[in-house]
């Protein structure tokens, strides 16, 4: 297989609206003792700023936040409900705390289990607490496009599990690729 092309740094300095849609279809990269996992980025949810109720940001800067604070291009994952991790990646200036949680995978090497669901997602690829703070620029995870593009139409609705956030839960931040059977939910 063709080598991948590593996203620079700046794919990740622009808004973060921009940045969700553009990794859909993008494959996501973890070396994990000398292998490499692979999958196709399929769906995404954008958190905006602290601004957006529905964003950990919003509580403001906090040690668990202050990575989503920036630079842009670096991985924000954290633990829910005790068990599940969930990788973001870290868009905009330094200062906005926004992010992108990646939601769902299409595997595409090396990789085995469900990869739908941003939990599930993370579990497939190795990815856990430790890798919060990595630089999307490493050798061992990183954001590459893939050998071909393929043209696909995306598909907005608002995210999922954020009823707590006001009218920030109706927002139409969740964008995945049309008629992927690999989404987490339609």
């Amino acid at each position: 297989m063709k080598k991948h092309e590593q996203l620079p740094r700046s794919f990740y300095e622009r808004g973060t609206v921009e940045v969700a849609r553009d990794l859909l279809g993008k494959h996501l990269v973890h070396v994990v003792d000398g292998i490499e996992r692979r999958g196709k980025i399929v769906e995404v949810e954008a958190y905006v700023g602290a601004h957006d109720l529905a964003s950990h940001s919003s509580k403001g800067l906090t040690p668990r936040t202050r990575v989503m604070y920036g630079p842009a291009g670096y991985a924000y994952v954290y633990l829910i409900y005790g068990m599940h991790h969930c990788m973001n990646v870290v868009t905009e200036a330094e200062g906005s705390g926004a992010a992108v949680l990646l939601r769902a995978l299409e595997p595409v090497a090396n990789v085995e289990g469900n990869t739908r669901g941003p939990g599930l997602l993370c579990r497939a690829m190795g990815i856990d607490k430790r890798m919060n703070g990595h630089d999307l620029l490493s050798r061992d995870l990183y954001i590459a496009a893939p050998p071909q593009s393929e043209a696909f139409g995306i598909v907005s609705r608002p995210r999922i599990g954020v009823d707590y956030a006001a009218h920030w839960a109706e927002v139409e931040l969740r964008f995945y690729i049309e008629g992927s059977p690999w989404i987490s939910r339609k």
